[in-house]
């Protein structure tokens, strides 16, 4: 067996190279999922929880399937660095982590009132790592791709990222709070009881 979860022929990679790489990840995506990609700010935004997934409420509409789309998609790579960084770690206990992670960001969209916290968001999020975590289980043992090999890709994919991020900075964009920086001192939690 191999510190790399015990499949044969999966090597370790180098440990502190994934947790430089999962460390960019989760800072570009904490700036994605708070600030949606602009420059960061603090308050502006009404404060809504929307505690029914999916469902449109009085004052929210259903989720949108592009945004519920994104956030699999974005949550994905979480998934696969925690299989990466702890491979011995049940399904459950990846998803718990995401699911986790999530919640603390919805949260911190709350308290900055920078977005809208929404369970539809949480349960997304964590399939979204949950899917990453058995690609790269089903990657070991179906192609028996290594560690070292993975780590390759993440840096590849981590690159591409961050160049993708700076042409966006550097994209001669409107970078303002919304409503041009009003403030919206308020509070709302959608329960989807609403006929």
């Amino acid at each position: 067996m191999t510190r790399d979860g015990g499949a044969a022929g999966v090597r370790q990679g180098n440990p502190a190279t994934l947790v430089v790489l999962f460390g960019i990840y989760l800072s570009l995506l904490a700036w994605i999922v708070l600030w949606k990609l602009d420059v960061p700010w603090v308050g502006g935004v009404q404060r809504v929880i929307k505690v029914v997934p999916f469902a449109a409420t009085s004052g929210n509409g259903a989720s949108a399937p592009f945004e519920v789309a994104m956030n699999l998609v974005l949550f994905i790579p979480f998934g696969v660095y925690l299989g990466l960084l702890a491979p011995r770690w049940s399904w459950w206990r990846a998803g718990g982590t995401v699911a986790g992670a999530s919640f603390a960001l919805e949260v911190t969209q709350y308290v900055l009132a920078v977005g809208s916290t929404d369970v539809t968001d949480v349960l997304v999020n964590a399939a979204g790592g949950l899917i990453g975590f058995g690609l790269l289980t089903l990657a070991r043992r179906r192609w028996r791709v290594t560690t070292s090999t993975m780590t390759r890709i993440c840096s590849a994919g981590t690159v591409v990222v961050v160049i993708a991020s700076a042409i966006f900075v550097a994209a001669p964009l409107n970078m303002r709070p919304p409503d041009g920086g009003r403030l919206q001192r308020s509070a709302t939690v959608s329960l989807g009881l609403e006929a």
